[in-house]
């Protein structure tokens, strides 16, 4: 009977153990080729990324990550955190398209300045084909400090 419920309780303990956010680096992002592919629907030749395999295995995870936030859209609460300000950010054609991630948010209606250094954490997604989004995207995301 004992063994019993010490079995009940490690499977329980193990059931709910919450893993920890990976703590990415942005070179570590740069696991990342580029290649330029026409996208047919559209006419137009776009960069399509292929991800390093180590990028991959963090598909889904959870991670964490310290950036500039640089307002996208502030009323639709579009966000994304970058390795650089956004005088040097990728948009600017100071770095490549690495060196930005997606943010959606869990709480929404949040307000960030921009270039506000923020650490974030959430599950790690990377996208390898819309061309409406960013190569990296954090869901369900949440400023950790």
């Amino acid at each position: 009977m004992k063994l019993k419920i010490l079995m009940i309780s490690v499977f329980f303990a193990f059931g709910f153990v919450v893993e920890e956010p990976m703590k990415l680096t942005w070179k570590f992002l740069t696991q990342v080729k580029f290649s330029k592919k026409l996208n047919v629907e559209l006419g137009e030749y776009f960069l399509y990324p292929t991800f390093g395999k180590n990028v991959l295995v963090l598909n889904g995870r959870p991670v964490s990550i310290k950036g500039y936030i640089i307002p996208i859209d502030v009323k639709s609460g579009l966000y994304v955190i970058s390795a650089n300000p956004m005088a040097s950010c990728f948009f600017c054609g100071a770095s490549g398209p690495e060196s930005l991630i997606e943010l959606n948010f869990k709480k929404k209606g949040q307000h960030f300045n921009t270039d506000d250094v923020r650490t974030i954490k959430g599950i790690f997604k990377t996208n390898e084909a819309d061309i409406d989004h960013l190569n990296y995207i954090i869901e369900q995301a949440e400023v950790v400090r």
